[in-house]
């Protein structure tokens, strides 16, 4: 047995890790804990991945007054009630999460989504699927090309969200969908004031 040098004893076990905080817990001692691949799209638009409790201090801190959900599966009933209870509207366009070769990413729903997120009274809201991958990615790629960006940015922004799993099938639709119907629509976000 090794003995500790400054007074002939054993050393110490090592201490416990301390114990996991309750989300609650987090958000009284002001600790925020932003959701999954989280990120500011434009000024009033976030993206990220499916918000769970742990993430609700953080998300009132933003002020939301809308959130668009790309998820077919019902929203969790915990996060529907925080909605509620801070005035945040749920606007849900259901698309499969489809693996490759088989992505069906519909133009309707995109457009759909398109729009609101365009509407500057939902504004400030936040655009999520289950990771703020693909589908947040699709619709993200469709709002800069809305902006004019020039698409190897539009790609790289999307690839930076997806890493390893950016599909090809995506990068497609993006680049293909026909933003001519939006046109209309002032875009109502920084970099594409003149």
């Amino acid at each position: 047995m090794k003995l500790d040098n400054s007074n002939g004893q054993p050393p110490l076990a090592p201490a416990l890790p301390p114990p996991q905080e309750d989300p609650t817990d987090a958000e009284a001692d002001g600790i925020f804990v932003p959701p999954l691949n989280f990120a500011m799209v434009d000024n009033g638009i976030f993206r990220s991945g499916f918000p769970n409790s742990a993430n609700f201090g953080f998300l009132k801190s933003l002020r939301l007054r809308s959130v668009i959900c790309l998820c077919p599966e019902p929203y969790p009933e915990t996060t529907s009630e925080f909605l509620k209870d801070n005035g945040i509207r749920l606007y849900q366009f259901g698309i499969d999460g489809c693996k490759e070769p088989f992505v069906n990413i519909p133009n309707n729903t995109i457009r759909e989504a398109l729009k609101v997120a365009l509407d500057v009274k939902n504004h400030p809201l936040l655009i999520h699927c289950k990771r703020g991958k693909h589908r947040t990615g699709c619709l993200v790629g469709c709002i800069r090309r809305l902006q004019r960006w020039c698409l190897s940015s539009v790609f790289d922004e999307y690839q930076r969200f997806a890493g390893a799993k950016a599909r090809v099938s995506d990068q497609r639709f993006i680049e293909l969908f026909d933003i001519s119907c939006l046109k209309h629509h002032q875009l109502p976000f920084s970099c594409s004031r003149k």
